[in-house]
Protein backbone atom coordinates (compact mmCIF):
# COMPACT_ATOMS: atom_id res chain seq x y z
CA UNK A 1 0.00 0.00 0.00
CA UNK A 2 1.41 3.39 -0.98
CA UNK A 3 1.94 5.99 1.69
CA UNK A 4 -0.06 9.23 1.86
CA UNK A 5 2.04 12.22 0.73
CA UNK A 6 1.84 15.18 3.13
CA UNK A 7 3.30 18.54 2.13
CA UNK A 8 4.05 21.15 4.80
CA UNK A 9 4.14 24.93 4.12
CA UNK A 10 5.68 27.17 6.83
CA UNK A 11 4.49 30.62 7.90
CA UNK A 12 5.62 34.07 6.82
CA UNK A 13 9.42 34.30 6.52
CA UNK A 14 9.80 30.87 8.14
CA UNK A 15 11.65 27.82 6.92
CA UNK A 16 10.38 24.26 7.11
CA UNK A 17 12.51 23.80 10.24
CA UNK A 18 9.37 24.84 12.16
CA UNK A 19 8.10 21.33 11.45
CA UNK A 20 11.14 19.61 12.97
CA UNK A 21 9.10 18.09 15.82
CA UNK A 22 6.14 16.99 13.70
CA UNK A 23 6.26 13.24 13.22
CA UNK A 24 3.71 11.14 11.35
CA UNK A 25 3.73 7.33 11.30
CA UNK A 26 6.29 6.45 8.60
CA UNK A 27 4.45 3.33 7.49
CA UNK A 28 1.41 5.42 6.48
CA UNK A 29 2.71 8.88 5.59
CA UNK A 30 5.48 10.41 3.53
CA UNK A 31 6.41 13.94 4.61
CA UNK A 32 7.62 16.68 2.24
CA UNK A 33 8.57 20.27 2.99
CA UNK A 34 7.93 23.35 0.87
CA UNK A 35 10.00 26.51 1.18
CA UNK A 36 9.31 30.14 0.31
CA UNK A 37 11.06 31.55 -2.75
CA UNK A 38 11.40 35.18 -3.81
CA UNK A 39 8.36 36.26 -5.87
CA UNK A 40 8.51 37.85 -9.29
CA UNK A 41 7.84 41.62 -9.45
CA UNK A 42 4.13 42.31 -8.78
CA UNK A 43 3.38 38.57 -8.77
CA UNK A 44 -0.14 37.75 -7.61
CA UNK A 45 -0.72 35.28 -4.80
CA UNK A 46 -2.56 33.06 -7.29
CA UNK A 47 0.39 33.01 -9.68
CA UNK A 48 2.78 32.35 -6.80
CA UNK A 49 0.55 29.48 -5.64
CA UNK A 50 0.60 28.05 -9.16
CA UNK A 51 4.41 28.07 -9.14
CA UNK A 52 4.40 26.42 -5.71
CA UNK A 53 2.11 23.63 -6.99
CA UNK A 54 4.86 22.73 -9.45
CA UNK A 55 6.86 21.53 -6.46
CA UNK A 56 4.12 18.99 -5.63
CA UNK A 57 5.21 15.67 -7.09
CA UNK A 58 2.24 13.51 -6.06
CA UNK A 59 -1.40 13.34 -7.03
CA UNK A 60 -4.02 14.13 -4.42
CA UNK A 61 -1.62 15.14 -1.62
CA UNK A 62 -2.40 16.44 1.85
CA UNK A 63 -1.45 20.12 2.21
CA UNK A 64 -0.71 21.54 5.67
CA UNK A 65 0.01 25.25 6.00
CA UNK A 66 0.82 27.45 8.98
CA UNK A 67 -0.25 31.12 9.22
CA UNK A 68 0.48 32.77 5.82
CA UNK A 69 1.40 29.29 4.64
CA UNK A 70 -2.19 28.34 5.50
CA UNK A 71 -3.45 31.08 3.19
CA UNK A 72 -1.12 29.87 0.44
CA UNK A 73 -2.16 26.20 0.64
CA UNK A 74 -5.81 27.26 0.36
CA UNK A 75 -4.93 29.02 -2.89
CA UNK A 76 -2.99 25.95 -4.03
CA UNK A 77 -6.00 23.75 -3.25
CA UNK A 78 -8.03 25.69 -5.82
CA UNK A 79 -5.49 24.71 -8.48
CA UNK A 80 -4.85 21.03 -7.71
CA UNK A 81 -6.85 18.19 -6.18
CA UNK A 82 -5.97 17.48 -2.56
CA UNK A 83 -6.83 14.65 -0.24
CA UNK A 84 -7.05 17.11 2.68
CA UNK A 85 -6.10 20.73 3.22
CA UNK A 86 -5.27 21.63 6.81
CA UNK A 87 -4.46 25.11 8.09
CA UNK A 88 -2.88 25.87 11.46
CA UNK A 89 -2.83 29.30 13.16
CA UNK A 90 -4.30 30.85 10.02
CA UNK A 91 -7.55 32.23 8.57
CA UNK A 92 -10.10 30.87 6.10
CA UNK A 93 -11.25 34.26 4.74
CA UNK A 94 -10.30 37.91 5.16
CA UNK A 95 -13.30 38.21 7.49
CA UNK A 96 -11.37 36.24 10.14
CA UNK A 97 -8.52 38.73 10.13
CA UNK A 98 -8.12 41.15 13.06
CA UNK A 99 -9.40 44.71 12.71
CA UNK A 100 -5.87 46.14 12.52
CA UNK A 101 -5.27 44.19 9.30
CA UNK A 102 -8.61 45.28 7.84
CA UNK A 103 -7.77 48.91 8.66
CA UNK A 104 -4.33 48.51 7.10
CA UNK A 105 -6.02 47.25 3.94
CA UNK A 106 -8.36 50.25 3.72
CA UNK A 107 -5.74 52.86 4.57
CA UNK A 108 -2.81 51.21 2.76
CA UNK A 109 -0.92 51.58 6.04
CA UNK A 110 0.86 48.28 5.36
CA UNK A 111 2.92 50.12 2.74
CA UNK A 112 4.51 52.11 5.56
CA UNK A 113 5.95 49.02 7.26
CA UNK A 114 9.75 49.38 7.04
CA UNK A 115 10.43 45.81 5.89
CA UNK A 116 14.13 46.60 5.61
CA UNK A 117 14.12 46.79 9.42
CA UNK A 118 12.70 43.28 9.67
CA UNK A 119 16.21 41.98 9.14
CA UNK A 120 16.43 42.85 12.82
CA UNK A 121 15.79 39.45 14.37
CA UNK A 122 13.72 40.70 17.30
CA UNK A 123 11.34 42.64 15.04
CA UNK A 124 11.02 39.79 12.58
CA UNK A 125 10.31 37.20 15.28
CA UNK A 126 7.59 39.39 16.81
CA UNK A 127 6.09 40.17 13.41
CA UNK A 128 6.02 36.53 12.32
CA UNK A 129 5.09 34.88 15.61
CA UNK A 130 3.22 37.59 17.54
CA UNK A 131 3.94 40.19 20.20
CA UNK A 132 3.77 37.79 23.13
CA UNK A 133 7.20 36.28 22.45
CA UNK A 134 9.34 36.80 25.54
CA UNK A 135 12.81 38.24 25.05
CA UNK A 136 14.63 35.11 26.20
CA UNK A 137 12.95 33.07 23.45
CA UNK A 138 13.73 35.41 20.56
CA UNK A 139 17.16 33.90 19.91
CA UNK A 140 15.64 30.43 20.07
CA UNK A 141 13.03 31.24 17.40
CA UNK A 142 15.49 33.06 15.16
CA UNK A 143 16.51 29.74 13.61
CA UNK A 144 13.00 29.26 12.20
CA UNK A 145 13.07 32.51 10.19
CA UNK A 146 15.35 32.19 7.20
CA UNK A 147 13.59 34.29 4.54
CA UNK A 148 14.65 37.90 5.06
CA UNK A 149 14.70 39.17 1.49
CA UNK A 150 13.01 42.58 1.34
CA UNK A 151 11.22 41.74 -1.95
CA UNK A 152 9.73 38.65 -0.33
CA UNK A 153 8.73 40.46 2.88
CA UNK A 154 7.08 43.34 0.98
CA UNK A 155 5.19 40.86 -1.18
CA UNK A 156 4.22 38.56 1.71
CA UNK A 157 2.87 41.34 3.94
CA UNK A 158 0.89 42.85 1.06
CA UNK A 159 -0.44 39.41 0.05
CA UNK A 160 -1.73 38.73 3.57
CA UNK A 161 -3.33 42.17 3.99
CA UNK A 162 -4.95 42.19 0.54
CA UNK A 163 -6.15 38.58 0.57
CA UNK A 164 -9.74 38.87 -0.58
CA UNK A 165 -11.25 35.42 -0.16
CA UNK A 166 -14.70 35.91 1.35
CA UNK A 167 -16.20 32.40 1.20
CA UNK A 168 -15.01 29.54 3.36
CA UNK A 169 -14.03 26.30 1.68
CA UNK A 170 -16.01 23.93 3.88
CA UNK A 171 -13.52 21.13 3.26
CA UNK A 172 -10.72 23.04 4.99
CA UNK A 173 -9.69 21.67 8.39
CA UNK A 174 -8.71 24.57 10.64
CA UNK A 175 -6.66 24.13 13.83
CA UNK A 176 -6.30 27.25 15.96
CA UNK A 177 -5.01 28.22 19.39
CA UNK A 178 -7.18 30.15 21.84
CA UNK A 179 -4.18 32.35 22.75
CA UNK A 180 -3.16 33.33 19.20
CA UNK A 181 -2.14 37.02 19.23
CA UNK A 182 -1.79 37.37 15.44
CA UNK A 183 -5.19 35.94 14.48
CA UNK A 184 -7.27 36.23 17.69
CA UNK A 185 -9.65 33.35 18.38
CA UNK A 186 -12.70 35.63 18.68
CA UNK A 187 -12.56 36.19 14.91
CA UNK A 188 -12.23 32.49 14.07
CA UNK A 189 -15.20 30.23 13.31
CA UNK A 190 -15.51 26.48 12.93
CA UNK A 191 -12.00 25.55 14.03
CA UNK A 192 -10.53 22.84 16.22
CA UNK A 193 -9.48 24.97 19.19
CA UNK A 194 -6.29 24.14 21.10
CA UNK A 195 -6.32 25.36 24.69
CA UNK A 196 -3.28 27.53 25.39
CA UNK A 197 -2.22 27.42 21.76
CA UNK A 198 -0.41 30.55 20.56
CA UNK A 199 0.60 31.58 17.05
CA UNK A 200 3.68 29.36 17.40
CA UNK A 201 1.86 26.23 18.53
CA UNK A 202 3.34 24.34 15.57
CA UNK A 203 6.52 24.55 17.66
CA UNK A 204 5.29 24.08 21.23
CA UNK A 205 2.08 22.05 20.79
CA UNK A 206 3.65 19.48 18.53
CA UNK A 207 2.67 16.56 20.79
CA UNK A 208 -1.02 17.31 20.25
CA UNK A 209 -0.44 17.68 16.52
CA UNK A 210 1.52 14.43 16.28
CA UNK A 211 -1.28 12.59 18.02
CA UNK A 212 -4.17 14.17 16.12
CA UNK A 213 -2.98 14.97 12.60
CA UNK A 214 -3.14 11.29 11.50
CA UNK A 215 -6.75 11.09 12.76
CA UNK A 216 -7.65 14.23 10.82
CA UNK A 217 -5.88 13.15 7.63
CA UNK A 218 -7.17 9.59 7.62
CA UNK A 219 -10.13 9.25 10.00
CA UNK A 220 -11.09 5.75 8.83
CA UNK A 221 -11.32 3.45 11.82
CA UNK A 222 -8.81 0.64 11.82
CA UNK A 223 -9.87 -2.91 12.58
Amino acid sequence: MSRIPVYFMPGLAASSIIFENIKLPEEEYEMFYLEWFVPKPKESLTDYALRMTQKIKHENPVLIGVSFGGILVQEMATLISTRKTIIISSVKTYKEMPSRMKIAKKTLAYKLIPTSLLSNVELLVKYAFGDNIIASRIKLYEKYLSVRDKKYLDWAIESVILWSRDKVDEKIIHIHGDADSVFPIQNIKNAIVIKGGTHIMIINKYKWLNENLPKLINPIEKN
